[in-house]
Order: structure tokens, then C-alpha cells, then sequence
């Protein structure tokens, strides 16, 4: 396999990661929000918090991924 086949192939699995990545952190935080606003009364404001977090937690991936494809 050629050197270019590999980091083409090296780059296209970094860039799948992207979209899993930030739906994950996004949907965990406002899944955990969501059940801390039920059991403590609180809503909406624990969901809010929650997205908020996952939202900031995604581009923080986000920054991660993209400085380490340019390293590569």
C-alpha cells in the first residue's frame, strides 16, 4: 500500500470520528440534564446546563481531532 493510500485512509477515519464525536457529547449532556431535572424538579434549567456542557465538550473534541490530523 502506497504512503498516500494510508494517510488518505488515516485522514477519512479522523474525519468519521468528527460527526460521532460531537453528537455523543451533545447527547450525553442533555440526556444526563434531563434526568438530573427530573429527579431534582429543576426543569428546564439542569437540561440547559447539560446541552451547554455537551456543546462546549463537542468543539473541545472538535479542536482535539483537528490538531491531531495536523500533525499527521
Amino acid at each position: 500500500m502506497d504512503n498516500d493510500l494510508k494517510k488518505t485512509i488515516k485522514d477519512l477515519g479522523y474525519l468519521s470520528t468528527v460527526g460521532m464525536t460531537m453528537a455523543f457529547s451533545i447527547g450525553i449532556g442533555a440526556v444526563g440534564g434531563h434526568y438530573l431535572d427530573r429527579w431534582l424538579g429543576t426543569q428546564p434549567w439542569l437540561l440547559l446546563v447539560g446541552l451547554c456542557i455537551g456543546v462546549a465538550a463537542a468543539f473541545r473534541n472538535l479542536v482535539t481531532l483537528y490538531r491531531k490530523s495536523k500533525k499527521f
